[in-house]
């Protein structure tokens, strides 16, 4: 396989981003637990007392410098390798969280996280090779063609339509408006990103790409889509189910956002159709050990599923009807949620 040492450098920080981001749950949320043994009020409830538990900060430098990776990752290698090795943080988040907080991983959970791992190598087998990009006003060139054009168009109206028709009216009992308004405009970030990570590597290398405007445009579009996507993450994630948000979130935003980037950057040109055909069946293997990891972490921690397991008692309803009935039918305690954090894993 002919692989290019820019997707090499690409796929070791994309990796290396999935450790430190799927650690630094781990992390976190044993600071959370200590800091709530000491001051007796849990984050959940209101309690602030882990902003002065070390471990916590720990955590979050952690998660900062995977982000950090993830961030300088994209400038090497397309968003179609990249985003999709996201995964691999709910793998180390879930076996971590198995040995060390002690939560069970079910049998299924851990076959969705067989599926993440062959999915991943699949995609990362049969991935594009990037054509150079010399400048900021290259990639300026790309944003600005009639196709990908048309999707930004398409995104801001279904953005405008989802805030404003339907966020008032039942985004409190339809959890994919607030997704679908995050993973809109997660797409839209990942390719500013891209760019901006794009123009600070060749900044780096000598040719400076500060000098231009575009640089700066890409800029405020990742705040402007960010901010956005942060404040109807946390909408969903207050409103709904942590374990519905997080592999609904996941398979909308990545897919809208390899969509995106095969507009943008042509990801797929020169590829043969067997290429695309296995990146693709990859990319579904890693969307579905993503749901099944997700959904059976809801499913040990189902109330019914503790008090019945030996009486074969249902455990828990489907996915589509925990869609339709907006909260689903448990939001399970807090303390024992897996962290808000997880769900927010490849924003960017």
């Amino acid at each position: 396989m002919d692989f290019s040492t820019d997707n090499l450098t690409g796929v070791v920080l994309a990796l290396l981003s999935s450790g430190f981001i799927g650690g630094s749950f781990i992390i976190k949320k044993k600071g959370l637990r200590r800091a709530a043994v000491v001051s007796g009020v849990r984050a959940g409830v209101g309690g602030y007392a882990y902003l002065l538990e070390p471990l916590w900060w720990v955590g979050m430098i952690t998660m900062i410098v995977g982000e950090v990776a993830n961030f300088v990752a994209y400038a090497f290698a397309p968003a179609v390798l990249v985003t999709p090795l996201g995964a691999l943080s709910i793998i180390v988040s879930a076996v971590l969280a198995h040995f060390i907080l002690k939560e069970k991983l079910h049998k299924l959970g851990i076959l969705g996280c067989v599926m993440c791992i062959v999915g991943s190598v699949i995609i990362v087998v049969h991935a594009p090779q990037e054509s150079p990009i010399t400048s900021v006003q290259q990639i300026w060139i790309m944003a600005t063609q009639p196709a990908f054009l048309l999707y930004v168009g398409s995104v801001i109206v279904l953005v405008f339509i989802l805030v404003f028709h339907f966020s008032p009216r039942c985004g409190h009992t339809n959890v994919l408006v607030y997704t679908g308004i995050c993973s809109l405009m997660g797409s839209l970030s990942v390719m500013s990103v891209k760019a901006l990570g794009t123009s600070l590597k060749l900044t780096f290398e000598g040719k400076n790409q500060l000098i231009y405007p575009e640089t700066w445009f890409f800029m405020l579009v990742v705040a402007t889509c960010v901010i956005t996507q942060m404040n109807y993450l946390n909408k969903a994630l207050d409103t709904f189910n942590t374990a519905i948000v997080s592999p609904i979130y996941y398979v909308m935003f990545t897919t809208l956002t390899i969509l995106a980037s095969v507009i943008m950057f042509k990801d797929w040109d020169g590829q043969n159709g067997g290429d695309i055909i296995s990146e693709i069946c990859g990319f579904i293997v890693v969307l579905s050990g993503t749901i099944l990891l997700h959904t059976t972490k809801d499913f040990e921690r189902s109330p019914s599923f503790r008090a019945n397991a030996g009486n074969y008692a249902p455990v828990s309803s489907s996915l589509s009807t925990r869609l339709c009935s907006g909260n689903g039918d448990s939001k399970y305690d807090e303390e024992n949620a897996p962290p808000a954090e997880e769900v927010c894993m490849r924003r960017q």
